[in-house]
């Protein structure tokens, strides 16, 4: 399922979600610029679970600490990044205008580094560099489930030599994406939760961190404007 539009954003380019989808750009374009010199960059930059876990000095550690936000600009490929950010761009600005920019930018941050930390608490010991907005996002496609339960999700399916384009509930098409995304992570057992490059456990951890945090922010920013009548 491939989403085109949803029917709540009043405005499609919101400032924070914009200029996290231009960053996430801009630096993949370095990485591409680098060439074979960008492995370096994903090495140093990537969040390894156990260079976090393992830590032995002050230094050590903030450097670990610091790759959970780092990582989050990375991707391995054209598909990793465009994919990401079209999630971004279809579910990030009703949620930026239901929290206002200042804790959308808070929020997307925070989930992000939850999402990093399920997937170190899930495989501590790994020496695979995780890379990716895809955590932060889910913690965006949580916060719009609970903010837009009821909203529609125009979606691209493809049915053989046919595009249909269904507008399906919210509710459904984001509970249909956790599924599949812990139905992945349970399932990948022993071999790890990153399977075929996929970090399973951090769209879990983002999307219930989403689910959880998305609507105090929303909340806060309700009670800012009362202030100010």
């Amino acid at each position: 399922m491939i989403p085109i539009r949803d029917s709540e954003a009043t405005r499609r380019l919101t400032p924070i979600n914009t200029a996290l989808i231009a960053a996430n750009l801009a630096v993949f374009a370095y990485e591409a610029r680098l060439g074979r010199g960008a492995e370096g960059l994903l090495g140093r930059y990537a969040l390894t679970p156990a260079a976090l876990t393992g830590a032995r000095t002050a230094a050590a550690e903030a450097r670990a600490l610091a790759t959970l936000v780092s990582s989050m600009f990375l991707h391995g490929s054209v598909l990793h990044v465009l994919g990401n950010m079209l999630y971004l761009f279809i579910f990030g600005p009703a949620v930026e205008e239901r929290t206002g920019a200042r804790r959308y930018a808070i929020f997307y941050f925070a989930a992000g580094i939850a999402a990093g930390l399920a997937t170190v608490a899930m495989a501590p010991d790994s020496r695979i560099g995780v890379i990716g907005a895809s955590g932060a996002i889910a913690g965006v496609l949580g916060a719009y489930f609970v903010l837009y339960p009821r909203a529609r999700i125009m979606t691209i399916l493809p049915l053989g030599f046919f595009l249909w384009t269904p507008e399906i509930p919210a509710v459904v098409y984001l509970l249909a994406w956790f599924a599949a995304q812990l139905y992945a992570g349970i399932a990948a057992g022993a071999q790890g939760p990153l399977v075929g490059g996929v970090a399973w456990w951090a769209h879990v951890g983002g999307f219930l961190f989403g689910v959880a945090i998305g609507p105090f922010a929303a909340r806060g920013m309700a009670r800012g404007r009362r202030r100010r009548r």
